[in-house]
């Protein structure tokens, strides 16, 4: 596959060969760009930006509405390609992944109507004021390999419903929805220019993109550490920055809880998309009194998880991205084994499973909650377990860490959660679930998580200005306050 730059496609001399992480089979060829392609991507986006900003609501919204039925129309394809290229269980592209995607589209078809400020009025006795939320520009944003069709989708709809144009760069491992869901886009109606894809490595096409004079804003989802390299590379021209980075989500199950949903809960919470979610249960800080009982279950659930082909839809886990990032989950889990147990799991599957970047579901129990197995982001199907005593420590536990983007908490008590929610230092936190998302709700970290937020009409925030226009209602020369500045003349 190609760019997808000013509306058509563009090859570039080099090309990248995407493979199946469940096979390791080739599933494509893309064209690997440089600072060539990212000019000419921006100069597209520039030359589109003023039709696309002044187009009204209502003209933006009726081609986003037609996006998301084409998006639906097409859903298999791109349920079959996203499982494929990223290793992802057929059951979850086409349970989660595209129909999320559809309903983001339809969402922002309507959020483009609904743009929100204050209301029009004297706040002085001279002057009208009115508030314009207007488009920032040309978005430079940089999508990372675990939803790359979600997270495509994430960046780019609330930009071009508020009348941005986009230039995006996804994963050089998982480029292919994203550049199938910009031209669908395209075929939709949307200008030639709003959107354009542009492939390549992080330091080919990235860092000139960050850098790039002409783009307004830059919009970055992946680690921290990166995360921390976006900001160096913005401040140079002074970018507007949107970043939701790296997440070690607390789950704290209360003496309380209903044992079986919690169970049931960490499971799934911890393996979606095998583990590879930053929002993933990946700590699970349990009350002494039923520690063993939570452990035996999520144990004995994990054991039966069906890892296997992703074409099959009785697959329940498929593989990590890439061999090297199987190969560094596994070398954390190993060395824990020093200091920690592990219960289930810790091996690398063989057999039919050896072609692919499998690992099995792995449950440890024992670390001191300051180790590295704990604190750490592991981004792969690996669930501690650490035990509390009262309210108090649950909370500490689970505000010790440097990231903040999602937690949950387990209880019936209404009093304990609601405290819960208020004391726990992260972007969201669920009650007796874990990882629910919706298109009207904001998704969004704080502390070394990132800042701004994805979905809702939120995250339309992030991607306007807010400009203060005011009116004189006096129709006087002189004013009171000129005399402030050169007296009585």
């Amino acid at each position: 596959m190609t760019h997808f730059i000013g509306g058509t496609s563009r090859t570039s001399e080099t090309t990248h060969v995407v493979n199946n992480p469940a096979t390791g089979e080739t599933v494509g060829a893309v064209a690997v760009g440089t600072i060539t392609e990212v000019d000419d991507a921006v100069t597209a986006a520039r030359g589109a930006f003023g039709e696309w900003s002044r187009a009204t609501p209502a003209e933006r919204s009726a081609v986003m509405l037609r996006w998301s039925q084409l998006l639906d129309e097409n859903a298999e394809e791109l349920a079959q390609l996203e499982s494929a290229q990223a290793g992802k269980p057929i059951r979850l592209t086409r349970e989660f992944d595209v129909p999320g995607t559809v309903d983001n589209t339809a969402f922002f078809a309507g959020a483009a109507r609904n743009l929100e400020g204050k209301a029009t009025a004297e706040y002085s006795p001279t002057h009208t004021s009115s508030i314009r939320r207007e488009a920032i520009g040309v978005i430079g944003s940089i999508a990372p390999w675990n939803y790359p069709l979600q997270m495509a989708a994430w960046k780019i709809l609330p930009a071009v419903a508020a009348g941005n144009t986009i230039v995006l760069k996804p994963s050089e491992l998982t480029p292919l929805t994203s550049l199938r869901f910009a031209e669908i886009a395209h075929e939709a109606g949307v200008p030639a220019g709003v959107i354009n894809i542009v492939n390549g490595r992080g330091t080919t096409v990235g860092a000139p993109l960050l850098r790039h004079p002409d783009v307004d804003m830059v919009s970055f989802t992946g680690s921290t550490a990166v995360g921390r390299t976006v900001l160096e590379a913005a401040a140079t021209t002074a970018k507007r920055v949107h970043l939701e980075l790296g997440g070690k989500a607390p789950f704290v199950v209360h003496d309380d809880a209903d044992l079986q949903a919690a169970i049931r809960g960490a499971v799934a919470g911890s393996l979606i998309n095998t583990g590879q979610d930053c929002t993933a249960a990946t700590r699970a800080i349990v009350h002494e009194s039923i520690f063993d009982d939570f452990v035996a279950g999520v144990a004995d659930l994990y054991q039966r998880i069906q890892l296997g082909p992703t074409d099959d839809p009785t697959t329940d886990q498929g593989p990590l991205i890439s061999a090297a990032h199987r190969d560094k989950v596994h070398a954390m889990v190993t060395r824990a084994r020093d200091y920690a147990q592990v219960v289930t799991g810790g091996t690398i599957p063989g057999g039919a499973l050896e072609r692919g970047f499998y690992y099995p579901p792995t449950l440890i129990i024992g670390a001191d909650p300051r180790s590295k197995i704990v604190v750490d982001e592991i981004f792969g199907p690996v669930l501690t377990v650490v035990p509390f005593r009262d309210d108090d420590e649950a909370i500490r536990l689970a505000n010790d860490t440097v990231y903040g983007l999602a937690a949950s908490v387990w209880t019936k008590d209404v009093y304990r959660a609601l405290q819960a929610t208020e004391q726990i230092r992260a972007g969201c936190v669920w009650v007796n679930d874990h990882i629910s998302i919706f298109s009207e709700m904001p998704h969004g970290g704080m502390k070394q998580s990132g800042f701004g937020k994805d979905m809702s009409t939120y995250s339309l925030d992030e991607y306007t200005v807010v400009k203060h226009v005011a009116f004189d209602r006096t129709g006087q020369a002189r004013r009171a306050w000129h005399e402030t500045i050169f007296g009585e003349k």
